[in-house]
């Protein structure tokens, strides 16, 4: 794989000179692999969706940002225009605008699309959170939100994250606008609303801090348990992923956790994925190397699972990144520096996929 790397930033005068002299040729017998190798080659060989979580702004305003994305991934995430605020501005509003672009991107681009989100307790409009409503007025703004939102891309999404971060500790639900004005039972409800309005799309759990083995996973397990008892249309559980080199994930708790939720009949995609450095110690490059490790060790869990069928990071390019705003200090969690340059997790994943037999 040295050769492969090495081709990759091989000059154009480089090749000539390679190509006019044979018996290098002969002694680097790697140069012929293809110079343009990118994830998402690796991924489709493997019938495996790599994906990204993508900026409207990043789309709109950076050529670069367009040419990686479609080169390097064949699914996307919309990071976040199809959350309940931007696409429900208004109670008798919705605005497609910007989640259409990123829509319309990878339909051009054969990638799949993951919706993200219908029922969250971040990102609502203010005409939502500062009314006082009734169960059955609640129950009705959210149900014609699920039908309108998922009516408008029917046929589009290959899946949706249904429900956001419902857990909230031990077998208990957050206390969120939705639990507490209709009940727990809006989790339920929300699924077979979202499978009414498109039954071919997958259907799927998404939280954080659940991808190993403890409190958190076991309660998102026994949600997901419940409402297969009940028959309500949940095809899969979305890791995000949000992780650190100061604490990483175990990888043998990560495939329990993935082997468990596959024995219920659920699919499992890492949906959020990356991986903070400020926090970690040693040099920099010390530091992408540990995170390198982070990001290999996760996705070759994950290939090594049969109901694993995706791999999706947050964003790309630590050129758009929430975690310094959201940390108030630099950091680099992604798998592209701020130049579009691969950084050591990509070629570590690149490393996964090359070897891998999912």
């Amino acid at each position: 794989m040295i050769f492969k790397g090495l081709n990759k930033y091989l000059s154009f005068s480089s090749l000539i000179i390679l190509g006019l002299t044979a018996t290098l040729l002969i002694s680097l017998p790697a140069i012929s692999q293809p110079a343009n190798i990118t994830l998402r080659d690796l991924a489709q060989e493997q019938n495996f969706h790599i994906g990204a979580a993508v900026s409207i702004k990043a789309l709109r305003n950076d050529p670069t940002y367009r040419e990686v994305l479609a080169r390097e991934f064949n699914m996307v995430t919309p990071e976040n225009v199809m959350k309940f605020k931007p696409i429900h501005p208004e109670r008798d509003r919705y605005d497609f605008t910007a989640a259409n672009e990123i829509v319309a991107f990878a339909k051009a681009n054969q990638m799949q699309i993951r919706g993200h989100t219908l029922v969250w307790h971040r990102s609502l409009p203010d005409w939502l959170t500062e009314t006082e409503w009734t169960r059955e007025e609640l129950m009705e703004i959210l149900r014609r939100h699920i039908f309108t939102v998922i009516s408008h891309y029917r046929g589009d999404i290959y899946a949706w994250d249904v429900v956001n971060e419902a857990v909230g500790g031990k077998d208990s639900l957050r206390k969120t606008i939705w639990q507490q004005g209709i009940g727990s039972d809006y989790v339920e409800l929300a699924f077979r609303w979202a499978h009414e309005a498109d039954p071919q799309a997958l259907l799927f759990y998404n939280d954080y801090d659940g991808e190993g083995l403890g409190e958190k996973s076991d309660a998102i397990y026994s949600l997901v348990k419940d409402l297969l008892a009940k028959d309500v249309p949940i095809h899969g559980v979305g890791l995000q992923m949000h992780k650190s080199i100061k604490n990483p994930p175990k990888p043998e708790d990560v495939a329990t956790n993935i082997k468990r939720l596959g024995e219920l009949g659920l699919e499992v995609h890492i949906t959020e994925m990356d991986v903070q450095i400020h926090n970690g110690t040693g040099t920099q490059e010390e530091r992408l190397v540990k995170q390198a490790k982070v990001y290999q060790d996760i996705l070759g869990v994950c290939l090594k699972a049969p109901n694993c069928t995706a791999f999706v990071t947050w964003g790309f390019t630590d050129k758009f990144t929430w975690i310094p705003r959201a940390f108030g200090q630099p950091d680099f969690p992604l798998i592209f520096d701020k130049s579009y340059r691969p950084k050591p997790a990509y070629q570590a994943l690149v490393e996964v996929l090359s070897t891998a037999n999912h």
